[in-house]
């Protein structure tokens, strides 16, 4: 990990550091909604985006064989899609999204490069909102094309877990496991987005929902914030943490805000809940609702 490289950057950052000379900048959008909400994040991003940035699609690069959602896709295709972004090796890879809760998806993105190797990578703080709130220019159109890149990808596998790995954690409690889902979900008392999945949690998980790390504006909130959520919900930031949600997009926003707090080796449960429920015997299902019944 490059602890050169800010995991947030400000719009104002970003603005000066797309304008100096020999800029090794790569602006990403890594827009993506849940279904259910009806927007189509690509075309968002045709009609406003920041000047130079393409779109990072975060349906497309993942394992396209997996019946789970935008789990993660093999190296040598990362590396690929990467290379057709016009990253390098080289590249300072700065990833946003246009939420309007400030931060939604980008920080899947900014998990993504690093888990993959690339640790110069960040996120946008606050996201377009922010950008367009700084009095920053917007441009539409297709995404500029970039020749491929000589990109390269290697796997940290210390990061991702499995639906063994957390099961086996059920009993042996070696990491603490944070759930960044709403309340409700949580609980079980509000419905999934998707059809087939129940509300719930998996035993032992503490709930921390994603939105409590964000500020009214969409900004993070500061350090000392982070550290006190964190400190209230039960979770030693000095031990192992992974984190986890409905299909990994959210538990990386949790990743995040751990990572300012000072544990960048926070592992992301890449299946999340949509995996937990479909694999998972009933009485590991803990819901205040229906649960699971066979």
């Amino acid at each position: 990990m490059s602890f050169l490289t800010k995991a947030l950057v400000s719009a104002r950052w970003l603005s000066e550091a797309l304008r100096a000379r020999g800029s090794t900048v790569r602006v990403l959008d890594a827009s993506w909604f849940l279904p259910k909400l009806g927007r189509d994040a690509k075309s968002e991003f045709r009609s406003r985006h920041i000047p130079g940035a393409s779109f990072f699609d975060l349906d497309r690069c993942s394992d396209r064989s997996s019946p789970m959602d935008h789990m993660l896709p093999p190296a040598f295709a990362f590396a690929d899609f990467g290379s057709r972004l016009g990253v390098t090796p080289g590249s300072h890879v700065v990833v946003y999204d246009r939420s309007e809760h400030g931060a939604f998806s980008s920080p899947r993105a900014w998990w993504m490069f690093r888990v993959f190797g690339h640790s110069d990578v960040s996120v946008l703080d606050g996201g377009l909102q922010a950008w367009i709130r700084d009095g920053q220019p917007v441009e539409e159109g297709k995404a500029r094309k970039h020749e491929p890149t000589e990109f390269t990808a290697t796997l940290n596998r210390a990061w991702v877990k499995t639906y063994q790995d957390i099961l086996d954690n059920v009993e042996t409690k070696e990491f603490q496991l944070v759930d960044a889902r709403p309340a409700g979900r949580f609980r079980g008392t509000d419905p999934e987005p998707r059809d087939n999945t129940e509300p719930g949690h998996i035993p032992g998980s503490i709930n921390i929902p994603f939105t409590t790390f964000l500020a009214p504006s969409g900004l993070f909130l500061p350090l000392d914030q982070l550290r006190a959520i964190f400190q209230q919900a039960g979770v030693d930031l000095q031990r192992p943490l992974c984190v986890t949600c409905g299909s990994a997009i959210t538990a990386c926003l949790a990743a995040l805000a751990a990572h300012q707090c000072g544990h960048s080796d926070v592992s992301v449960y890449d299946g999340g809940w949509m995996e937990w429920y479909t694999r998972a015997a009933p009485e590991l299902v803990i819901s205040e609702g229906r649960g699971k019944h066979l």
